[in-house]
Order: C-alpha cells, then sequence, then structure tokens
C-alpha cells in the first residue's frame, strides 16, 4: 500500500489509484456488512500495517453514510501514525456518533509466544 501510494501521489499513476479505489471500497463493502449484520457498533478499531500507517486509507475505508461513518479529526488521524506496539490512540472528532482508534499491533511479541507454545507442546 504504501508504494501504491507513493505512486499514486508523485506519478498520478492511474492503476495504482485504481488498487487503492478497489481496495478502499472492499473495506467499506466489509466494514458496512459488518455493521450491518452486528446492527451498529461502539467503535472502529484500525490496526496492522495498513491500518496503523495510512491515514488517508483509514479516511478512505470508511462507509460514504453517515450513520456509521465516524467524524475523524483530520488532525488526529493524520498524527496517528507510527505508535508503540500495544498503544492506541482515539482519532474520531469528539461527539463522533461512532469513535474510532487506531491500536498498534504487537505481532512480534505474539508470534514469539506462539512459537513457544508450539516448541512446548502447548494445545490451546
Amino acid at each position: 500500500m504504501r508504494e501504491l501510494l507513493r505512486v499514486a501521489e508523485q506519478e498520478q499513476d492511474k492503476r495504482a489509484e485504481f488498487a487503492i479505489d478497489l481496495f478502499c471500497y472492499r473495506v467499506r463493502k466489509y466494514l458496512g456488512a459488518y455493521l450491518a449484520v452486528l446492527g451498529g457498533a461502539d467503535a472502529i478499531v484500525f490496526g496492522g500495517g495498513i491500518g496503523e500507517n495510512a491515514p488517508e486509507i483509514r479516511d478512505a475505508d470508511l462507509p460514504e453514510h453517515g450513520m456509521v461513518r465516524p467524524e475523524l479529526s483530520r488532525d488526529l488521524n493524520r498524527a496517528t501514525v507510527g505508535l508503540a506496539p500495544g498503544r492506541a490512540a482515539q482519532i474520531s472528532a469528539d461527539g463522533s456518533r461512532l469513535a474510532a482508534y487506531v491500536v498498534a499491533a504487537d505481532e512480534e511479541t505474539w508470534i514469539a509466544s506462539e512459537t513457544v507454545r508450539c516448541v512446548r507442546g502447548v494445545r490451546s
């Protein structure tokens, strides 16, 4: 995604723009479906490489419909990049109907603990 964003912005590459648009469309589609099935939610949480480090994608990933779209704070969303593992930050504006957060995954620790568990033969 980082490379697609760079190429789309710096080179105005239409294929990169299409790939980004398609990715965001699919995220919006699944997010909307989950919210419909769940009957709403208290918050949306972004994590993982793209969710933690691409504020422009976080904004584009949200459904267009105001009932299920958190109102993001532009400043908080842009500033919330590169959180330390395990940290969280709110990116929705105060008073938003639906809260939005970025949570930095601690994947390395999880992988290490799962590896130790497997080596020791512990079953979950």
